[in-house]
């Protein structure tokens, strides 16, 4: 298929993780004429400089095995991330609709005038559910990767016309979900389908709860708040998001360091909790020690104990 093909009939979501994109991709699966299989950074992550895969490490990918029904003969190898989001955008009517978390200029090189829907969700309800899936001891740490997803955007933006981009925001998919996915539609050249929001009837994810929105103002500390958003900076302002007025100030050395050891205490006992006492030892410890072998056959252990647990 040519570029100007998978453009006319593809476009990327690109949010931060916890900022929504699961809920979202629920929701566009459900429209008669788009396919979203689920997060696709593999498609990205694991390009070399002459624009061809490291085959080790997109093997090793846990999301990119969990496409393979898509792809029983491998096709990533040759012509490339064009022929899969072809393969999932499907008969000549269909759209595929492609998750990305990072690497957002990078993906606009491989794929140049792909329409993208920015999610956004709150920063500091992104921190705070951070927490809840092991990535983070605090929210001070929590915050980190909806830093990095948004320096992307950022970046992208120069590649980026007014009419190449859609922002929406989380908040307003839970409060507004029709109006903001009828948005969507319109912006890649389809109407809404009522079945977008018929998701609940096939997966875990209930309808939209307007009480998923803004939980940080119950259930966060004021100083947490303050270093959250101390530690994000103008980028809060710069989302469209509003200072809470608890005072921002950047954590003392000493309290940086209570935090860093609070990470790290949380983060592993959480490893620990889901996956035993000796794969996570492995993964880290295994390829120090020239046993990379143990290492791999760990994460792969670890990668299936997540799925099990996929909401």
């Amino acid at each position: 298929m040519a570029e100007a093909d998978i453009t006319a009939r593809a476009f990327i979501v690109f949010g931060a993780l916890r900022s929504g994109t699961t809920l979202l991709r629920l929701m566009l699966d459900g429209h008669p004429r788009i396919t979203c299989p689920g997060e696709m950074d593999f498609l990205i992550d694991h390009l070399d400089a002459t624009g061809g895969y490291d085959r080790a490490a997109l093997q090793a990918d846990r999301i990119f095995r969990a496409h393979e029904a898509l792809y029983p003969d491998h096709p990533l190898s040759e012509p490339g991330p064009q022929d899969f989001v072809a393969r999932v955008a499907g008969p000549e009517d269909g759209m595929a609709a492609v998750i990305l978390h990072r690497h957002l200029d990078r993906a606009l090189e491989v794929f140049p005038g792909m329409r993208v829907v920015h999610l956004m969700r709150d920063p500091r309800d992104v921190a705070r559910s951070s927490i809840g899936m092991g990535w983070a001891g605090n929210t001070y740490y929590g915050v980190d990767h909806w830093i990095g997803t948004q320096r992307d955007w950022q970046r992208a933006l120069p590649q980026l016309p007014d009419a190449q981009r859609l922002v929406i925001r989380y908040e307003d998919l839970i409060v507004s979900p029709e109006e903001t996915l009828g948005a969507i539609c319109s912006f890649v050249g389809l109407d809404f389908h009522p079945d977008m929001l018929a998701y609940d009837a096939d997966s875990s994810y209930s309808k939209p709860d307007p009480r998923l929105i803004t939980q940080w103002k119950r259930k966060q500390s004021p100083r947490d708040v303050g270093l959250v958003e101390a530690k994000i900076g103008p980028l809060l302002q710069d989302s469209g998001y509003a200072p809470s007025g608890h005072p921002q100030a950047p954590p003392s050395a000493v309290e940086r360091a209570r935090l860093w050891l609070n990470n790290k205490r949380v983060v592993w006992a959480w490893r620990f909790r889901r996956h035993g006492l000796v794969d996570p030892l492995l993964v880290k410890l295994a390829p120090r020690i020239g046993l990379s072998h143990l290492g791999r056959s760990a994460r792969q252990r670890m990668d299936a104990n997540r799925i099990r647990h996929l909401k």
